[in-house]
């Protein structure tokens, strides 16, 4: 297994440029705009009209006399002379993250590749998209008609790779998985041989982050999300539910003693993960109302894994999914009043799902969270201690028991 990167990022500055006179597909407008950051440059100046216009009604005249091209006028005919859709790409991702700086995490870039990309952009099709000032970068209305013909461009390239996926019609080749980081670090790559044993000619690519991965803009083949997602042209899957609650290790209890309570809570050593910065701190408020973080927090994360064994070692008191102690965490489960749970979503494009080792990837996915064979993920709360009376199936500790050091 190997991490998926996001295809179609470009690899190196391309300097061929298409005619700076292209014109625009027709589109309506919409209401898109970036949110400022101070990563934007100064204003520039890159929107000069096309050679060659011609005068309409609507049309205005700058300051030197050359008429300035209409919004129908832009959006009369396609984008057919564009050759660069690595740079219609990261206009896009830059209309999606935001900003500039939140684009460019996203594709691996500098801030300046970025930049320089979307001027490109600009000058190959005559137009242009952000206005930029001390305050950060805005769409222009001749951005937002290019947002939607843009879109338009990267749907019918996804059909395309979809296509082409569908040509293979064997139970071999890629698929790639995109899933939470914890559900993905504990839960399905200790059990993924069990996959590669039935189909040992696919290859799987799983992708581990917080940050949920779109199966409709083709970012994975099956994706597996915490929230119901909310594009329309997927197939979605409950697969269960996941309940989490307070856990410590041994050795910090014997060193702090055991909370009853989320009053005793208060007064002991607090371990957070934290997916969303914004969510975390909401929780927290409501959780501990008064308190400031500083006061009980002693390390926070953005990961599972460090998460887990920061607790495991005694740094403090950390939340886990109940299905933790089936693996044989070594961790132990507190008597603390403070549980909620996410529901868990699988989700697929339609066409995709057609294609066989992709089916068998949704097969062994939908039984591998199969609530009536793992009753942790039962919609209701089974306490960890409880599960060893209704789980019937084999031990699964041997998936998750840290790094023996015997034989060593």
């Amino acid at each position: 297994m190997r991490v998926a990167a996001e295809r179609g990022v470009p690899q190196k500055e391309r300097q061929d440029l298409a005619d700076p006179g292209a014109p625009l597909a027709p589109a309506s407008e919409s209401d898109w705009s970036v949110v400022p950051d101070s990563d934007s440059k100064s204003a520039t100046d890159s929107g000069a009209s096309p050679k060659g216009a011609t005068e309409t009604k609507s049309s205005t005249r700058s300051a030197i006399g050359r008429p300035t091209p209409s919004k129908a006028a832009i959006s009369k005919s396609a984008l057919a002379s564009l050759t660069d859709w690595d740079a219609a790409r990261i206009f896009l991702e830059v209309v999606r993250a935001g900003s500039f700086r939140s684009a460019a995490e996203r594709l691996t870039l500098s801030i300046n590749a970025v930049r320089r990309r979307i001027d490109d952009f600009e000058r190959q099709i005559g137009a242009t998209l952000f206005t930029r000032d001390v305050h950060g970068a805005r769409l222009t209305d001749e951005g937002a008609l290019v947002v939607s013909a843009v879109e338009r461009m990267e749907a019918a390239s996804f059909e395309l790779l979809r296509a082409g996926d569908g040509l293979a019609g064997a139970a071999s080749g890629e698929v790639r998985v995109a899933v939470t980081e914890g559900l993905g670090t504990f839960w399905l790559a200790p059990r993924l041989v069990e996959f590669q044993q039935s189909f040992p000619n696919v290859m799987v690519d799983l992708y581990c982050a917080m940050r949920s991965a779109d199966v409709s803009r083709h970012e994975a083949d099956v994706a597996i999300h915490l929230s119901r997602p909310a594009a329309l042209d997927v197939k979605l899957v409950r697969l269960g539910r996941m309940h989490l609650m307070c856990f410590a290790s041994e050795k910090y209890l014997e060193t702090y003693g055991t909370p009853k309570s989320i009053d005793q809570l208060v007064k002991h050593r607090l371990v957070l993960q934290v997916a969303d910065e914004a969510a975390a701190n909401a929780a927290f408020a409501t959780i501990f109302p008064g308190y400031e973080q500083r006061d009980l927090i002693v390390m926070t994360t953005n990961v599972s894994s460090a998460n887990y064994w920061a607790v495991a070692h005694g740094a403090g008191i950390g939340v886990f999914p109940t299905y933790a102690s089936a693996l044989g965490g070594k961790i132990v489960p507190l008597e603390v009043e403070l549980k909620w749970s996410y529901d868990i979503w699988l989700s697929y494009h339609a066409t995709t799902g057609r294609i066989p080792r992709v089916r068998h990837m949704i097969d062994w996915l939908v039984e591998a969270f199969n609530p009536g064979k793992y009753p942790w993920f039962k919609d209701e709360f089974i306490h960890p201690q409880q599960l060893k009376t209704v789980y019937m199936g084999e031990p699964l500790t041997h998936l998750f028991g840290g790094f023996p050091m015997e034989g060593r």
